[in-house]
């Protein structure tokens, strides 16, 4: 186990905040892990993903490799709010303050299915597992309840579907939160 890392995922519907940049690093001083590995969200290059799958039938797998590209694109743009931080293609190389590549990640380490059941939460699950990573911390744009459950978190469409069967073998090693970035203030 890593009790150097924390994994934090990036909701793709936190990039429309103009001072992202500057709030993610005022936010990275009160984490408890001097280690971070930040994993995007999807946002709205997924979205277009989505519609075109809508559009044009392109099936499970199509689609899932194009919106992990759209991934690939938002950990450039979290690379240039967050400048000194690195992106990688694999939680082992995780060192300081660093980007994960989901494209790039998944082609090395693919276990989970290629459905719209799996958005960036799964992947952040996989990235922590992977890591071995003691906190993966899901920054997004609602807040979920404190005594709620994984599963049911899925149900509500909190997390993705696959969420909670990715991040039920590390639990309770593996401590995980949720925190309303937009409610967030240093």
């Amino acid at each position: 186990m890593r009790l150097d890392l924390a994994i934090v995922k990036v909701g793709g519907s936190l990039y429309d905040i103009p001072d992202l940049g500057s709030r993610l690093n005022a936010w990275l001083t009160h984490l408890p892990a001097p280690k971070v590995l930040f994993v995007p969200g999807g946002g709205p290059t997924a979205e277009v993903v989505r519609h075109f799958d809508r559009i044009h039938q392109l099936g499970d797998e199509q689609a899932h490799w194009l919106a992990l590209g759209a991934l690939s694109l938002n950990a450039r743009f979290l690379n240039r709010l967050l400048l000194s931080a690195p992106v990688i293609d694999h939680p082992d190389e995780a060192r300081d303050t660093c980007i994960l590549d989901p494209f790039a990640f998944l082609r090395r380490d693919d276990r989970l299915p290629h459905s719209w059941s799996v958005t960036s939460d799964a992947i952040a699950a996989h990235a922590a597992l992977v890591a071995g990573a003691q906190h993966l911390i899901l920054l997004k744009s609602v807040s979920i309840p404190e005594d709620m459950d994984w599963d049911e978190a899925g149900e509500r469409g909190y997390v993705d579907p696959w969420f909670a069967r990715t991040v039920r073998p590390a639990l309770p090693r593996l401590q995980v939160r949720a925190v309303n970035f937009r409610d967030w203030t240093p």
